[in-house]
């Protein structure tokens, strides 16, 4: 282990002026823009602008050449992006005996994970004419061991009518396990999995923390006690949003089912009725030189889950602010979020719960902040979770210290290093889980 941490000390003192930030080169291919115009600190978190292209629909283009006649404006390719994400993980509990030898290795070995997230991804514009817009962001999932898994991680489809200072958007969206904020959402705060500041984000995300569910049990690295329902970032999700967004708010309404591709190859996968309901509200205004977006969301209902082949309950309510600007001329990001997941009703079973099988309220909070300490190159970053699992009392306080760097050698790839230590009746005993870490490569291409 000494030599993996002095490796990577090596490459980040090497690179100490390595330029600019990391991001997914597929909109950049087709605005002709560097990746940090859209990025601010480093990928994925969003800046002013790269919000403003994410509620447009993807469809903003710049130099690249268009296949244009009668009601017709394409790119003249299409823009597509591999994203990598190799890592190794570590925690301080007992390792698997034969780990690597007889038996496969887990984070109590150390595991090393290549392609932790490993995609192709296509996106930009599909139409565009007058006040009316239509893009499309799609995720493939490249590797898929043993059959497990589906090619296609993630679909939205953004159909924007742009009315002067309002846009108006439905936006249909399917995902295998981002869940239903993967249908609109501009914070960078983790509330979408895919849009979050730090890499670990159960320890820096509420939301998150509760989309992993399972009493606890989700945090030693697997999915948790309700995988067919939850899986790694809140499950499966499909549905169709209605979004009003405006430069000082937005608004997402999702009717949606727990469910991937219903209804798809002419009805082979299992379909439902969209029974869950996601309501989203956010104020996104500028004050004393720093963007905010501040809001509340809650997620209600039942409706059949194709995954699950059962009736799934989404159950939970937040609420965060995420305030982004500059102290002392470094970018600097702040997060705050705050979440709460009941027990499911009496007719749902605990595995089929999206967001608690505990036995009481699962809940958490969470702190974060972010510096960019040298501009565009390394950003590092302190937060604080403070949960309760949801399981029985006196097992259930479950809180956790993060610490975390990113160092980008070049726009589009970043080291990044994370350090959790975990505290609270959730981790005493023999062999509790106290502390972790995750060393990463990310590149985009």
């Amino acid at each position: 282990m000494k030599k993996i941490v002095l490796s990577m000390t090596g490459v980040l003192a090497a690179v100490a002026f390595a330029p600019e930030a990391s991001a997914l080169p597929a909109f950049a291919r087709q605005t002709g823009m560097a990746c940090n115009a859209c990025h601010a600190q480093h990928f994925p978190v969003l800046n002013g602008f790269g919000r403003s292209f994410k509620a447009s629909g993807y469809t903003m283009m710049g130099a690249q050449g268009k296949v244009e006649g009668e009601n017709l404006s394409l790119p003249d390719t299409l823009n597509g992006a591999v994203l990598l994400k190799y890592r190794y993980q570590k925690d301080n509990t007992t390792g698997v005996a034969g780990a690597g030898v007889t038996a496969p290795t887990t984070n109590s070995n150390g595991m090393w994970q290549m392609g932790d997230e490993f995609s192709l991804f296509f996106g930009g514009r599909i139409a565009e004419a007058e006040n009316l817009r239509i893009g499309f962001l799609m995720e493939n999932n490249v590797a898929n061991v043993g059959g497990a898994g589906n090619l296609v991680a993630g679909l939205r489809v953004p159909i924007v009518y742009d009315a002067g200072p309002v846009k108006i958007s439905a936006i249909p969206f399917t995902t295998d396990t981002l869940g239903v904020t993967y249908s609109f959402e501009l914070s960078s705060g983790g509330l979408a999995r895919a849009n979050r500041w730090s890499e670990h984000r159960r320890e820096t995300s509420a939301v998150q923390y509760n989309a992993d569910q399972g009493g606890g049990s989700a945090i030693l690295g697997g999915a948790g006690v309700g995988a067919a329902a939850s899986g790694y970032g809140a499950g499966a999700a499909s549905g169709h949003a209605f979004v009003v967004q405006h430069e000082l708010f937005f608004v997402n309404y999702s009717l949606w089912s727990s469910s991937f591709a219903p209804g798809a190859n002419g009805g082979a996968v299992g379909s439902t009725n969209y029974g869950q309901r996601y309501i989203r509200v956010a104020a996104t205004p500028s004050f004393a030189g720093f963007d905010f977006v501040a809001g509340a969301g809650k997620e209600s209902g039942t409706s059949y889950g194709n995954l699950a082949g059962a009736q799934v309950e989404a159950n939970q309510t937040f609420v965060d602010v995420q305030a982004q600007g500059e102290i002392a001329g470094l970018e600097t990001g702040f997060w705050f979020q705050n979440a709460n997941a009941p027990v499911c009703g009496a007719a749902i079973l605990a595995a089929n719960c999206v967001h608690n099988t505990g036995l009481f309220t699962r809940k958490a909070t969470t702190l974060g902040a972010e510096v960019g300490v040298i501009p565009h190159a390394l950003s590092v970053g302190l937060a604080y979770r403070k949960a309760d699992n949801g399981g029985a009392r006196g097992t259930e306080g479950d809180n956790a210290i993060n610490v975390s760097a990113v160092y980008e050698l070049f726009q589009n790839v970043g080291l990044h290093a994370d350090y959790a230590k975990y505290s609270g009746s959730a981790h005493t005993g023999v062999n509790a889980l106290t502390n972790q870490y995750t060393l990463m490569l990310e590149a985009a291409w």
